[in-house]
């Protein structure tokens, strides 16, 4: 009888899971979320709401959400023998239902002040019954460690996964996401960040956007006067779209996927601004066309809101990467090789990419190495005995992680940044800016990079029996509202549409789908309300 083992990324946008036949180590299916089940569109978010509403409701929503998601494996949960998990401290932390305000507030004398002591994070491991998973209660649930509480497991994946720790060049390895973890690497030292970039570069705060997915647009390329889009198929692959003209949207040729993109996801995004700029038609964050829209295939379009988005999300990583060359002491143009990971780094254009900001301008080659968290995990699944492996390098490794959020470097270099994607300053005044702040300059030009894509989709391998997408989560989190009067206008304010409320004998209910809300960076819903009444903190698993 064949047993098994569940590897999983939990990421800052959304879950993947993978069951594994523990007989030959193979792939048996895959299984993923489209959104994450906390409301918020970052992992800032994600803090702030676990802070207000309590730890105990996010584990709930957590631990919820991927026991809908494990029967999508189509495997029998009984005889599940292993299941390892990857990802950041925060998310971790709360799958575990350990302290996390150390995570959330900075500085030794806050924590003591509040009377938080940070818990081991040294990994282990665990019951599934423990951590109430919906499998064979006597699974063996391994966690792997974190270098620091600030340096997490998903950054050790991104070490461990690349041969970035044998190179004699200064590297970068980024995940690109909601939630960009980054390490510089000069010789054999870390320097580790996190920028909270923001959703865009996963599809999300973008007009028709959506995370990667079947039917999404994810590239956009010049073909002569017009450009051709590339769509994903059922298997995750980009497959040749319609060649359109981008102020009209004229079809001018059918391509194999003609009518069947719902949406674009960042990577489709990033593209499609590297493009327009290339050709004139954007300057940031001004559309050249005439009614200021991109037009793609099937009616998809981005518009400027969708470029300052972006922008936003591509400035911070950038500001990301720079500040880490300042606290190493290095020069800005000393990074030659960077690493792409995770799924916006694996479907988008490597050198649009770079031609937006999102790679180092002098990086000369770029590798794009695929989802290194699930990879692993996957690890973990099939050698428990890695896991000590890993204890023993986290240990040794020589990291110093810079707190982006406390940083001046940062938040001077993001300044910058906002100033050419939302004000429109031209890119000639940056090292103009920097040099008022102190900083060195940085190059005004990229290099031509040679990309080594070492897989071709995030997941390179799905499984016998594919890949199942839970769309909607379906949990929802509410409270009575004491004085409301129905006016709904919550229910009008949310760009989500993710509130309703609902008369229940004398009481007036607000009911918020968790994987919808824009959480505590948000708060529409709050605000407009006219006796307020609603508030995210009084919300509890229905």
């Amino acid at each position: 009888m064949t047993d098994y083992g569940i590897a999983m990324d939990m990421g800052t946008s959304g879950f993947r899971v993978q069951a594994i036949d523990l007989w030959d180590g193979s792939i048996v299916s895959t299984a993923i979320t489209t959104r994450h089940p906390i409301p918020g569109m970052n992992v800032i978010d994600h803090v702030n709401f676990a802070v207000d509403v309590g730890q105990e409701e996010c584990n709930r929503l957590i631990v919820d959400t991927i026991n809908k998601l494990l029967p999508l494996l189509k495997v029998d949960l009984q005889k599940v023998k292993r299941f390892a998990v990857c990802g950041n401290p925060f998310q971790l932390s709360l799958f575990q239902n350990i302290e996390i305000k150390d995570l959330a507030y900075a500085g030794k004398h806050k924590l003591e002040s509040l009377g938080v002591v940070p818990p081991n994070r040294d990994g282990g491991v665990f019951d599934a019954k423990e951590l109430c998973l919906a499998i064979n209660p006597q699974a063996e649930v391994i966690i792997p460690p974190a270098v620091r509480h600030e340096i997490g497991a998903d950054a050790l994946a991104m070490l461990i996964k690349t041969d970035v720790l044998e190179r004699d060049e200064v590297c970068l390895v980024v995940d690109y996401g909601t939630n960009a973890e980054m390490a510089l690497v000069v010789d054999g030292d870390v320097y580790t960040g996190s920028a909270a970039a923001g959703p865009a570069l996963e599809g999300q705060e973008i007009e028709r956007g959506m995370l990667a997915s079947p039917g999404a647009i994810s590239d956009v390329t010049v073909d002569g006067d017009n450009w051709r889009c590339s769509v994903l198929d059922s298997e995750f692959m980009p497959r040749e779209g319609d060649t359109i003209n981008p102020v009209d949207g004229s079809v001018l040729k059918k391509g194999e996927m003609h009518g069947r993109s719902k949406g674009i996801t960042g990577t489709g995004v990033v593209a499609a601004i590297a493009c327009g700029i290339s050709e004139g038609l954007i300057r940031p964050p001004k559309i050249n066309t005439p009614d200021h829209r991109l037009h793609l295939q099937d009616g998809i379009y981005i518009t400027e809101k969708d470029v300052e988005e972006a922008g936003k999300a591509i400035g911070a990583i950038r500001a990301g990467f720079f500040t880490l060359l300042h606290e190493a002491g290095l020069p800005m143009d000393a990074i030659e090789r960077s690493y792409m990971s995770g799924a916006s780094g694996t479907y988008v254009d490597a050198r649009k990419a770079q031609q937006v900001g999102l790679v180092p301008p002098t990086a000369s080659r770029i590798v794009q190495v695929g989802n290194t968290s699930l990879s692993l995990a996957r690890d973990l699944v099939t050698n428990p005995s890695a896991l000590d492996e890993l204890r023993d390098f986290a240990h040794d490794l020589r990291a110093k992680h810079c707190m982006f959020a406390t940083s001046e470097t940062f938040k001077n270099i993001y300044i910058i940044e906002l100033a050419i994607w939302t004000n429109g300053m031209p890119p000639a005044m940056y090292n103009d800016m920097l040099k008022m702040y102190k900083l060195p300059p940085v190059p005004t030009e990229s290099v031509r990079a040679n990309v080594d894509k070492v897989v071709n989709r995030d997941i390179p391998v799905l499984g016998t029996l594919g890949i199942t997408i839970l769309e909607e989560i379906g949990i929802t989190i509410s409270a009575a509202l004491e004085g409301c009067v129905l006016c709904k206008k919550c229910m009008e304010e949310c760009p989500e549409d993710a509130i309703t409320i609902e008369q229940k004998g004398e009481d007036k209910i607000a009911i918020i789908r968790t994987d919808k809300c824009g959480g505590t960076a948000c708060r529409r819903c709050e605000n407009v309300c006219p006796k307020e009444t609603l508030h995210l903190r009084d919300m509890k698993i229905m």
